[in-house]
């Protein structure tokens, strides 16, 4: 294990991270954009230092998928922890952040682009 470069090495085992448990308590596709609420500009200070650096990649919105290739974590590690997040007030989802009368569903004009250039492959 000594030529694996340190800084590439986990320091602390995922399952630790979560305190064992290995779903998330909301459900968050790979997709899911994310980003900080003001909650979490104002106090960060009191979270462990994953959470921290997950307020600091979602200042500006990402994915789950994104904010686990940044953090190089498993991406059920990542789950967990956002979802803690998001529950806490710290991060709020695009599907939290949606108005609940809204249509979760996607734009159909959206969708028959998307095939068109499919299609046009």
């Amino acid at each position: 294990m000594t030529d694996v470069p340190r800084e590439s090495r986990l320091r602390v085992r995922p399952y630790a991270l979560t305190g064992g448990r290995v779903r998330s308590s909301i459900e968050l596709p790979l997709e899911t954009i994310v980003r900080v609420t003001p909650r979490a500009e104002t106090s960060t200070s009191d979270l462990a230092s994953e959470h921290r650096r997950i307020c600091k990649i979602c200042v500006d919105p990402s994915s789950i998928a994104e904010v686990s290739a940044h953090l190089k974590l498993p991406l059920g590690v990542v789950r967990v922890l956002v979802g803690d997040m998001v529950t806490e007030g710290f991060l709020e989802t695009n599907a939290t952040a949606m108005a609940p009368d809204a249509d979760p569903r996607p734009d159909l004009r959206l969708l028959e682009r998307v095939l068109d250039g499919l299609q046009a492959l």
